[in-house]
């Protein structure tokens, strides 16, 4: 018996309904009476109906049986044509007829009149019924800017602008891909990386074709004003490379497993570089494997290939556990009793530890930490010392590796008497020494010095709260993204814990903290929370309280440098704050950040104690300005001429002022509140980060003290960098008001000796051939010409590098190279000018070639200065060390001490010319003393005082006065400096070629002009001179006991003719 199941009359009708439409042919036809609408099943058709839905559960098959009442025979023919022609019928998206199978049934004759035909037709009508899976697709989007962490925040306005630009563009651009949810696109978190942006969409498939959808987004975006290009997007899926739960340890191997829907072209990146086969990654296409992994290898892996065009990644953050990092109790010595000595030992909770000799298990003080009493038996230690290995043993907490990790303990018992001894400094003599671990919730170590008492004194404490253990270890492995929280915590931790400002090791610990997020986040954009965070701490730090703690760190050789560590992190923050107005208060600091157009003058600080005032910026410029009081406790009062972080009576007497902006200002004028009336001497300096080797120190360069009448409560400093002739030897420079008339100096002083120089040239081209007829002459004048040459170059590169040196580093080190070559030329051909006169004073009758003369000469002159500038250079440019960068283009002082390479070889060649000048002056005063003064002669210490006067600044003995400017700001010595050597062009002409008889005759000669030929210099026995004005050579030739026959000699390497060099007297 057949089984029925009911459906609605509404949906039979619908089936029926369609099925009349499609078989009605005839105009004529009458349509046909529907009979009974009950739609029943067979068992067997039920079964059927079973089967197919275990092949395909979305396709349901129903068979329906319709009862149909036709009146003509020939009617039910025309019906059956018809379905055979038609079949199957589609009947919308969902449902189609299969097949329609009409029998038709004739009931037996009767004697009453014919009855209808009926019919019955067997519809199978397979229903497809589609369930539609919305997938929820992946994707991410790079843009090229810089990460700003408000986009961390969801209720910031820079998050809700990206988010709505970027959904919006999204839904427009993908809306015609087949397959994609209209308006489903979903941005859901922004990552640093330039900026990258995580967003899902919804869609029918998993397979989309997002090429040209891809470039469209880009162009929509570019349009607004975002940097992206047509491949920025990809599909991403996250997690699938490592599928373990387990850690992963150090030393370990860590294999990745790449399973994209298309293998095409695998690469594989971590942290966006991407990763080839080395000792440390083994790529093979599907498979990375990093070998001997360590916590620097935590990061984002990624393989990547295309489907469909598209980039699609697969990633995953990979966190590497650091190496163990054991704390146990520190070696010691103990006196034999019986006695428990406590022993710990803590590691990170990724580890389980465990000890290795026999040791009492005792309840841990602290979490992360296991603990222990060995017991000291004193029947065992009698007589006989012993030293005990305690071995605390750790293990990974899970995973497959076996690495194992373990420190000892050493208890070295003693049977002997001490003067001191506890558990936790065990024994020792009086003055002894010994260092233990610290006790409590803290760590690090603590030393202790034995008194006369027998009491263990502690003299160094170097403990820290665990927390900020934690914290620093954190850091060492925080993502960027994780910045933002961790500061939080941070502060937390600074603000919360007590006695932070009276902890040496405490402090730094925060300062190596603040150190390294600055160094995270070079590449990112800081919000307010952030920066708020940031002065928090240093508010704790930094408080009146920590003030002697700061001493201390700030005269101890370890910690020299922690001060400027902490205001370089301060700046770096302040430097990378988002671009918008903002201004955060903490108890001891202010900071504002503004947009500014010059002329621009305004009022900082918590309470208003400092006004800054900008004259001229090119364009509207950001200004961030840092008002902080801590920053007085925190920073020394060292600078470059006194080296003493602790100077008695010297102080800060004013908030220190931050300013940061992004483009360059020349001039700036800051009026600061003074903190203390009865305080005198004001300087205005500013931290100069790399004074002191590095270590940083208050620098007065390019800043000035103004003075306002009879002001006792604020002073003001006015701050610009200015370039003066005595900064090639000085680090000092002075105020601004003596600097300037220095400047006039000496650029009055370079043009006139540039203009010396040029002439002098000029008249050794006239005269040369008159004036170099032997050895002697020829090389002195060679002497000169690369003298007057070496000088003219160096003038000029200076002038050009007191022009470029806001150019940049390139044209400013281009200067100070040749600068440097130059003055070192100039000074090798002066020591070179003595050697010849030392020469020929000393060794008469000696002669050498000019060939052999010319070449010592030329490479002593060039060769020597060629070396000293290359290395300098060498040595010092990769370290951003060459220059003075922002100051002066010349040799750096402050980082390098690159100067000393001008300094020394410039004032040993000093020292030799003034040692050369003394030799000959000794020479001419024993002659002079055994000499008959003739009628007509000048005393011969006139003599000598003429020959120092024309000597010196043919011997560069002027630039001794560098030395007074290396030690001293003595305005005095720098304008004698200034004054001598800027002129030493004009010196050279005077003395070097006018002076000389030799070349006056020459030029008389050349131009006849007789009152240069009337001024003559008597001949001697050894024909005519070219003393350079030195008229007592000659008179000592005439006392002496030899003579050369008078003749004017003619042949221009003639070994017997003379000039000031070469005749003198045997001895």
């Amino acid at each position: 018996m057949a089984n029925k199941g009911k459906i609605s009359k509404d949906d039979l009708l619908r089936f029926v309904a369609i099925l009349l439409i499609h078989i009605q042919m005839m105009n004529s036809q009458v349509l046909p009476e529907i009979s009974d609408t009950e739609l029943s099943y067979t068992d067997e058709q039920m079964n059927h109906i079973r089967e197919k839905r275990d092949v395909n559960t979305d396709i349901v098959e129903y068979i329906f049986i319709v009862d149909v009442n036709v009146p003509q025979v020939i009617l039910m023919d025309q019906i059956k044509s018809l379905v055979a022609s038609k079949s199957p019928i589609q009947a919308d998206n969902s449902t189609k007829i299969d097949a329609l199978n009409l029998t038709a049934k004739v009931p037996p004759p009767t004697t009453t009149p014919a009855a209808p035909t009926k019919t019955t037709t067997t519809t199978t009508i397979t229903t497809t019924t589609t369930t539609t899976v919305v997938r929820l697709l992946s994707f991410s989007l790079t843009i090229n800017r810089r990460f700003d962490f408000a986009l961390t925040e969801t209720s910031s306005e820079t998050y809700k602008t990206y988010k709505k630009d970027i959904q919006s563009s999204i839904n427009e651009s993908y809306k015609s891909v087949p397959g994609y949810k209209p308006n489903s696109a979903n941005v859901t978190k922004f990552r640093p990386g330039s900026v990258i942006v995580d967003f899902t969409i919804e869609a029918t498939s998993d397979n989309l074709n997002l090429d040209s959808a891809n470039k469209q987004l880009a162009s929509s975006l570019r349009s607004q004003g975002y940097s992206v290009s047509d491949n920025a997007s990809s599909q991403i899926v996250n997690g699938g490379l490592y599928n373990s739960s387990d850690y992963i340890y150090p030393d370990s191997t860590l294999k990745l497993t790449c399973n994209p829907p298309e293998n095409n072209d695998i690469t594989w990146k971590m942290n966006n570089n991407k990763l080839v086969t080395s000792d440390k990654y083994t790529v093979d296409n599907l498979i990375l494997t990093v070998n001997r992994v360590t916590p620097a290898d935590s990061g984002l892996y990624e393989c990547s290939t295309t489907v469909n065009s598209v980039p699609y990644v697969i990633r995953q953050s990979i966190t590497i556990q650091p190496y163990p990092d054991i704390q146990i109790t520190l070696s010691k010595v103990v006196k034999c009793e019986n006695t428990a000595i406590p022993l710990q030992c803590c590691f990170q909770g990724m580890y389980k530890g465990n000890w290795s000799t026999a040791c009492r298990s005792t309840a841990p003080v602290t979490t992360g930490c296991i603990s222990c009493d060995y017991e000291i038996n004193k029947q065992t230690c009698q007589n006989n010392d012993q030293v005990i290995l305690v071995t605390c043993q750790l293990t990974p907490l899970s995973g497959s590796t076996t690495q194992r990790y373990s420190k000892n303990i050493s208890i070295n018992v003693q049977d002997r008497g001490f003067s001191c001894f506890d558990t936790i400094f065990g024994a020792g003599d009086s003055g002894a020494i010994s260092i233990a671990n610290c006790t409590g919730d803290m760590v690090g170590n603590q030393t202790a010095k034995c008194n006369s008492s027998g009491h263990w004194d502690i003299i160094e404490n170097n403990c820290i709260p665990r927390i900020f253990q934690t914290l620093i270890n954190d850091a060492k492995i925080l993502q960027i993204v994780d910045i933002p929280q961790f500061m939080t915590n941070l502060s937390s931790a600074t603000v919360g814990t007590q006695n932070v400002t009276t902890s040496p090791a405490t402090i730094l610990t925060i300062v190596e903290i603040l150190n390294t997020i600055s160094e995270l986040s070079s590449t990112v954009l800081v919000n307010q929370p952030i920066m708020k965070d940031f002065l928090q701490i240093v508010d704790v730090i930094g408080a009146e309280g920590a003030r002697n703690t700061w001493v201390s760190l700030n005269t101890k050789n370890t910690t020299l440098n922690a001060s400027s560590e902490l205001l370089k992190s301060t700046e770096d923050f302040a430097r990378r704050l988002r671009d918008e107005n903002m201004n955060i208060t903490t108890n001891t600091t202010s900071l504002s950040k503004t947009n500014i157009t010059a002329p621009f003058s305004g009022t900082f600080g918590k309470n208003l104690t400092t006004q800054i005032n900008i004259p001229v910026t090119g364009t509207q410029t950001p200004l961030t300005v840092i008002i902080s009081s801590a920053f007085n406790n925190i920073l020394p009062v060292r600078s470059l001429t006194n080296n003493d972080s602790n100077q008695t009576g010297t102080s800060i007497n004013g908030d220190v002022v931050l300013i940061e902006t992004t483009s360059t200002i020349n001039n700036i004028s800051l009026s600061i509140d003074i903190k203390n009336n009865t305080l005198g001497n004001p300087q205005c300096v500013f931290w100069n980060f790399n004074l002191l080797n590095d270590i940083g120190g208050w620098d007065s360069t390019g800043c000035q003290l103004k003075k306002l009448g009879n002001e006792t409560e604020r002073i003001t400093c006015e701050c610009n960098h200015t370039t003066s002739f005595s900064i090639l030897m000085s680090p000092f420079t002075l105020d601004k008001k003596l600097a300037i008339i220095l400047d006039y100096i000496t650029y009055i002083g370079v043009a006139i000796s540039l203009g010396s120089l040029v002439l002098c040239l000029i008249i050794e081209m006239i005269i040369w051939k008159s004036v170099t007829r032997n050895d002697t002459s020829y090389m002195r004048h060679v002497s000169i010409v690369n003298i007057a040459v070496s000088l003219l170059i160096a003038n000029i590169c200076f002038l050009i590098g007191a022009a470029v040196v806001k150019k940049g580093v390139g044209p400013c080190s281009t200067a100070t190279f040749f600068m440097h070559f130059f003055y070192l030329a100039l000074f090798f051909w002066m020591l070179l000018s003595a050697l010849l006169l030392l020469y020929r004073t000393l060794m008469v009758f000696s002669r050498m070639s000019k060939g052999a003369m010319m070449a010592i000469a030329f490479t002593v002159g060039y060769g020597a200065p060629l070396i000293i500038a290359v290395i300098t250079v060498a040595s010092t440019a990769g370290s951003q060390g060459y220059i003075q960068k922002d100051y002066n283009c010349w040799l750096n002082w402050s980082k390098t001490k690159a100067l000393l390479a001008f300094v020394i070889p410039a004032l040993t060649i000093v020292a030799i010319n003034l040692l050369v000048l003394i030799v000959v002056l000794c020479k001419m005063l024993r002659r002079g003393v055994n000499a008959t003064t003739q009628p007509d002669e000048k005393h011969p210490l006139l003599i000598i005082a003429r020959c120092v006067a024309i000597l010196t600044p043919l011997f560069g003995l002027t630039w001794g006065f560098g030395i007074g400017t290396m030690v001293s700001p003595n305005f005095g010595i720098h304008v004698v400096f200034a004054f001598l050597n800027s002129l030493q062009g004009f010196f050279i002409l005077m003395f070097g070629t006018l002076l000389d008889s030799k070349v006056r005759e020459a030029l008389a000669r050349t131009f006849s002009l007789s009152n240069l030929s009337s001024i003559r210099t008597r001949s001697t026995s050894a024909g005519p001179s070219s003393s350079s004005g030195f008229p007592f050579f000659q008179r000592l030739r005439q006392r002496n006991v030899y003579n050369v026959s008078s003749a004017e000699m003619s042949s221009s390497n003639s070994d017997t003719a003379t000039d000031s060099y070469a005749a003198r007297p045997m001895l």
